[in-house]
């Protein structure tokens, strides 16, 4: 039997037991923190809006990502562990995904893709201790999925460094974090720039999105920038274009897929653990055929949006890829939670029994990394060969 055999029972057609029995390991380690540290607190925290970043230290001493025993040869861990950290962080909820994944995926990603060898050699060892933390600043106020052809906020140049000036909206972790990668046009040039902007810049304002329903304890944030000095040595110098945005975009929209995965697991397992336990007419509801087939949709679900997390694990995707493996995946997670809801009938909204959070979260991952329609175009025009973009 594998040493995964046993981690998700959701996982029918066995895709964890590619997991060596290293990385297994470490992911049972990381299930025991989550479930000893952040489970308990999960609904007050959530009913209370209130993040989550006093739990960083404790996942970043479990070293998932630069553990010697589990960095390859390339100098980093394989790719399908990579993703399975993601599914494990989110099965338990997305907002303790999103508090790791903001970091050491999304910061870490721009850094590497976008940083002077220099600037990746000084930063990088923090970003995984998470010393040296940081979020992505890219949409804004007036400009989601038409940034490219609307980006207002400016960066000119002033002596030996640049001025920022602009707003940028929904930014994750923005509160929580020291450095903010924002994303903006050169004002007198055609280039797309970006800086690693510290937070306590004169200049710079957060202000917390309140009075959300997905991933409330995610601090999202408006931050405002009014003639932000920065140095020219903390301009990304390989980001000078959308394009290269995009290059470091691309990867991390695949891992949407393993969020997708790890969420229709945790509500799988909350949804047949109630099924196996409520009895009406005398026996559990487990037995019924009407929640069978809830269960099993569930479980084809997860079996599909898994074998699509382990093929971008296996090969880069290109835009059109990662954006039908968006589309697909955010389809099938919709439809899991709100199967997993309905097992649960009225109890389904009750934060003590795990489905509500899963079920309201899912609109945040049908929503970010490009909304259904924007990702239907992507792909429509890979293969059409025709664009219907307009603008």
């Amino acid at each position: 039997m594998s040493e995964a055999a046993d981690l998700y029972p959701g996982d029918l057609l066995g895709f964890a037991n590619a997991l060596t029995p290293v990385e297994v390991d470490k992911i049972r380690r990381l299930r025991a923190f989550l479930d000893a540290e952040i489970r308990p607190v999960l609904a007050e925290r959530w009913e209370q809006a209130a993040n989550l970043g006093d739990f960083r230290a404790g996942l970043a001493q479990l070293r998932l990502l630069d553990d010697p025993a589990l960095v390859t040869e390339t100098g980093a861990v394989r790719e399908l562990y990579r993703g399975f950290v993601t599914l494990e962080l989110s099965r338990l909820d997305l907002s303790v995904s999103i508090l790791y994944g903001g970091q050491a995926n999304m910061f870490r990603t721009l850094i590497h893709a976008g940083g002077s060898p220099e600037q990746i050699e000084e930063w990088d060892r923090g970003i995984l201790d998470f010393t040296f933390t940081g979020c992505f600043a890219l949409s804004e106020p007036d400009h989601g999925s038409d940034i490219a052809g609307g980006m207002e906020t400016v960066a000119r140049r002033a002596g030996d460094g640049w001025i920022l000036d602009g707003a940028k909206r929904w930014i994750g972790n923005a509160t929580i974090s020291d450095n903010i990668v924002v994303i903006a046009r050169e004002q007198d040039g055609d280039r797309i720039l970006a800086f690693v902007v510290p937070t306590e810049s004169e200049g710079v304002e957060r202000r917390v999105i309140e009075h959300k329903v997905a991933a409330r304890m995610v601090h999202n944030a408006e931050v405002t920038l009014r003639g932000v000095a920065v140095s020219e040595t903390r301009r990304l110098p390989r980001i000078e274009s959308f394009r290269d945005v995009n290059r470091a975009m691309r990867e991390l929209r695949a891992d949407v897929a393993w969020s997708a995965a790890g969420m229709q697991l945790g509500a799988y397992d909350a949804a047949l653990a109630y099924a196996t336990q409520r009895t009406q007419f005398g026996r559990p509801i487990a037995g019924f055929q009407l929640v069978q087939e809830k269960l099993v949709r569930i479980v084809a679900n997860i079996a599909q949006t898994l074998s699509l997390a382990c093929r971008t694990a296996e090969a880069p995707a290109d835009d059109a890829a990662a954006s039908l493996v968006k589309i697909v995946v955010a389809d099938r997670l919709r439809e899991s939670v709100a199967l997993a809801r309905e097992t649960l009938g009225g109890n389904g909204i009750l934060l003590e029994y795990d489905v509500a959070r899963f079920f309201v979260d899912a609109e945040a991952i049908y929503t970010f990394e490009g909304t259904r329609e924007m990702n239907t175009l992507i792909v429509g025009r890979a293969i059409t060969g025709l664009s219907s973009f307009v603008g």
